[in-house]
């Protein structure tokens, strides 16, 4: 019995429910897997499948072992990627860390021509507004933006940069007035992002003098479109990268405010950063992936 083979055979009867769905996926004939099952279950004297007419499922035993075949294919693909990911040509799975919304509005809608242009590539996308350090988790590659791991052993890579806008929808501006000048919005309700103490500051410079505003809300969250969605209701000003709202600008739907200042929340830069460990330096897989993103915000956000 080819032990590998088997391992195959069996995770892949588990996904799939059954003999016959896994032949299908794996190109085999249906007896081929009932064999090699059947041989593993035969070598560990013990049943690793709930068998019926239609479907076939773990039994406990053979839960854990699944999830442990599962690991250790998993780590035989990895150091087979390895090996391949000196070469020219991107191939293997890619694990990335990217923020939640900047992946699905910047990152998906273009995944399909990256895995077009580089046929033997996995992507394994993680969506996260947490600040994730690939020295610790099973990540390969993160992207985050206006701010970096500070870890000399972290390579942090600047690929891009986007501004942030201070928006409020037509509605409310009509309500409240228009701010002319930074202090103003000490007298506007602000929607935060909820990433630090009560008190934060937003930043307003205008050539080489820099104003810092302290702002409070009654609204606060840690995902960016909510305060999007709070912004275009009426709820108050928010401040939000150019990505996510440059559309709703241009439809007028929210209105930039304050537009001859450069806004931040607090000394947050507009980088975007790739984030990797030193032994990937080399890695294809990342070349590809930085080249993709880099690629795409090439193309700035439309006022």
């Amino acid at each position: 019995m080819d032990k590998l083979q088997a391992l195959s055979m069996f995770v892949e009867t588990v996904r799939c429910g059954g003999y016959s769905a896994a032949a299908r996926k794996l190109g085999v004939a249906t007896s081929s897997v009932t064999r090699q099952v059947a041989a593993l279950e035969a070598g560990l004297g013990t049943t690793l499948l709930n068998r019926s007419t239609r479907h076939s499922s773990p039994t406990l035993v053979g839960q854990d072992y699944y999830d442990k075949a599962v690991a250790i294919l998993d780590a035989l693909a990895e150091a087979d990627a390895a090996v391949f990911d000196r070469g020219s040509e991107a191939r293997g799975r890619l694990r990335v860390s990217v923020p939640v919304e900047f992946g699905r509005r910047v990152i998906a809608p273009h995944l399909g021509r990256l895995l077009a242009r580089h046929a033997e590539l996995e992507i394994s996308l993680n969506l996260s507004d947490r600040m994730v350090d690939p020295l610790q988790e099973s990540v390969d590659l993160c992207i985050r933006l206006g701010s970096a791991l500070t870890n000399d052993d972290i390579v942090s890579k600047p690929i891009g940069r986007f501004e942030r806008w201070l928006v409020a929808s037509p509605d409310y501006l009509e309500a409240t007035g228009l701010p002319r000048q930074p202090h103003d919005v000490l007298a506007h309700a602000c929607l935060l992002f909820d990433y630090a103490p009560a008190l934060q500051h937003w930043s307003f410079r205008d050539g080489d003098e820099c104003l810092q505003v302290p702002v409070q809300g009654r609204l606060r969250s840690n995902n960016a479109d909510v305060l999007r969605e709070a912004a275009l209701g009426g709820a108050g000003l928010a401040l939000l990268a150019d990505w996510l709202v440059a559309e709703d600008v241009r439809q007028g739907r929210l209105n930039r405010v304050l537009e001859g200042f450069e806004v931040s929340p607090g000394s947050a830069s507009g980088l975007i950063n790739a984030l990797y460990l030193p032994s990937h330096r080399d890695s294809s897989r990342i070349r590809a992936f930085i080249a993709f993103v880099e690629e795409i915000l090439a193309v700035p956000a439309t006022r």
